[in-house]
């Protein structure tokens, strides 16, 4: 049965994230806010966790996924970005955008694309994610928190935990989360492309 944490949305209590944080370094699968919708998220290079985000999504080899960070210092880690790129991503950030981008030897190899050597990388806009990035110290691995056959996510917290009490072990509840997942932009192929129009505006990389 998942722990369940409720969170105040704007100013999320200290201990309770801590809490959570914990849970996480413990190993834990949770699902959290994001300023896109609820996130499945674990702790960079967890096998376990990037095994069960798999199995929940049934998401194949090729899947994409995400290290949510902090600020742009952590981001720095774990890609490489050129002036050009580092420039329109910091207009856009934080928000609604994942950006796919070269990965440095700090990404654990099984989180990479096998033919790309490429991995997501964002900085969300919302004050639960950034108290937990901030306790935690590094990067949360993430996918959007969408299920097989269903074209939108959950955007409460009791339903997620309702349906997915013995496949995730946190939910973290701030309320109503939008249903629409980040916009995705590559810049990994030498030219921008937008992959999925989400959350995030576009007009500012057409």
């Amino acid at each position: 049965m998942a722990k369940y944490f409720d969170v105040h949305p704007d100013n999320p209590q200290r201990r309770t994230i801590s809490s959570v944080a914990d849970s996480i370094r413990s190993g834990a699968l949770v699902a959290y806010p994001t300023d896109s919708c609820y996130a499945l998220g674990c702790q960079l290079g967890s096998r376990d966790g990037i095994s069960r985000i798999r199995s929940i999504r049934n998401l194949d080899d090729r899947h994409h996924f995400t290290l949510v960070c902090q600020n742009f210092a952590q981001l720095g880690q774990f890609v490489h970005i050129d002036n050009d790129v580092f420039r329109a991503i910091k207009a856009a950030t934080p928000g609604s955008y994942t950006f796919i981008l070269p990965a440095t030897k700090e990404v654990p190899r099984q989180l990479l694309h096998p033919k790309k050597k490429t991995v997501g990388v964002r900085i969300p806009d919302h004050a639960v994610a950034q108290a937990l990035l901030a306790e935690l110290g590094e990067p949360l691995l993430s996918s959007t928190l969408l299920l097989p056959d269903e074209d939108e996510p959950m955007t409460q917290g009791w339903e997620i935990k309702e349906r997915l009490d013995h496949v995730v072990d946190a939910v973290v509840d701030s309320g109503d989360c939008g249903t629409e997942p980040t916009t995705v932009i590559d810049f990994s192929g030498g030219e921008l492309e937008i992959v999925r129009r989400g959350a995030g505006d576009t007009a500012r990389f057409e």
